[in-house]
């Protein structure tokens, strides 16, 4: 048997192809039972995030293994597969287990050192157990990586300061404009737009409005910042929220784009500009949007200039995590070969017991 991750992420695919294989929680149970029903699987469990969609795997054969995840996610996002294969990573073994390392301490994410994965990970080892995709060796993998990832944000400073995708979208707004005059909303309330409430409020942000379908959640992210006067809408008001609005952030687990040229263009009136900001994946905006002459409009991979400035800094810290990670992997595969030795310990304890009764 080997452990095998096929995925996609943030440095190997652009958003229009990673949102065509966006798995929901809603979907996992279905996703696991499919993979799982493959004859070369023998435990399975899914990453999906805005940055990366990962699969990770047991398989009795590598190569077929490999293959057939392939092939689910050529089903998945209805991409061919001659398309699909130039933008996934494949790594075995001690490969795999290493990226899971690095995933769950953040150095694999878009920003560097980001926190938000750890839950993530934590998240994703929940689900596969509660679906049984998730057997004896992925069940020991995912807790050694949470607890490298605890390690890597409690024994170096890799998390001080970094910033998140929520805070790079504020900073990436707050190059253009002076949000302390701008009225802004933001559709969802879930946490990337509570990240979202924080950061404007530091740069000054005064007139948010927040749109969502519960306005039990909304209350709940307003009790977070009771020094702010947040507006809260219920979700079809949106765009009598959005026309009222210079920016509009979104932050939802829709999985068609809920913005589009369509219904947008009444909203826009005859002001100027109207900027949009959209932090999901699966794209809340329409790619037909971004053509509008009023409106300035960005997704997730238009943050990297704003993540990048931040890089350079936290390169040294990275170095720092992964002589910790090293120490995790090793302790990961020490824990695997023990596995080898136990069938060979039973076999002599029989034969001995056998000699004795003899």
């Amino acid at each position: 048997m080997n452990i095998a991750v096929v995925g996609l992420s943030h440095k190997t695919a652009p958003v229009d192809i990673r949102e065509k294989l966006s798995i929901q929680e809603a979907k996992l149970e279905e996703a696991l039972a499919h993979l799982r029903s493959y004859p070369h699987i023998k435990e399975v469990t899914v990453i999906s995030t805005c940055n990366r969609l990962e699969i990770y795997a047991v398989v009795t054969d590598t190569e077929k293994g490999v293959v057939e995840i392939t092939q689910f996610l050529s089903e998945t996002g209805q991409i061919p597969l001659a398309t699909l294969r130039r933008y996934l990573f494949t790594l075995l073994h001690e490969d795999a287990v290493r990226h899971l390392m690095r995933v769950a301490a953040g150095l694999e994410s878009l920003v560097l050192g980001e926190g938000q994965i750890l839950a993530q990970v934590r998240t994703t080892h929940k689900l596969g157990q509660k679906y049984k995709g998730i057997g004896r060796l992925l069940d020991r993998l995912f807790k050694q990586a949470i607890t490298a990832g605890r390690r890597v944000r409690t024994e170096t400073d890799i998390g001080t300061g970094a910033v998140s995708i929520s805070s790079a979208a504020v900073e990436l707004v707050h190059t253009k404009v002076e949000l302390a005059s701008q009225k802004t909303v933001i559709i969802g309330a879930g946490k990337m737009a509570c990240l979202l409430v924080k950061h404007l409020l530091a740069k000054g942000a005064t007139d948010i409005t927040i749109v969502n379908r519960s306005q039990r959640r909304s209350q709940e992210l307003a009790s977070q910042f009771p020094q702010a006067e947040l507006t809260l809408l219920p979700l079809d008001a949106m765009f009598t929220a959005i026309a009222a609005a210079d920016i509009a952030f979104t932050s939802t687990g829709a999985t068609e784009p809920i913005l589009t040229q369509q219904n947008v263009l009444p909203c826009l009136g005859d002001r100027k500009t109207l900027m949009l900001v959209d932090i999901s994946v699966p794209r809340n905006v329409a790619a037909d949007v971004h053509v509008m002459e009023q409106v300035q409009a960005f997704n997730v991979d238009d943050l990297k200039a704003v993540v990048a400035q931040n890089q350079a800094s936290r390169r040294k810290m990275a170095r720092e995590a992964e002589g910790l990670l090293e120490e995790e992997v090793a302790a990961f595969d020490l824990w695997w070969r023990s596995l080898e030795t136990v069938p060979t310990i039973s076999c002599l304890r029989s034969k001995v017991l056998s000699l004795i009764h003899i």
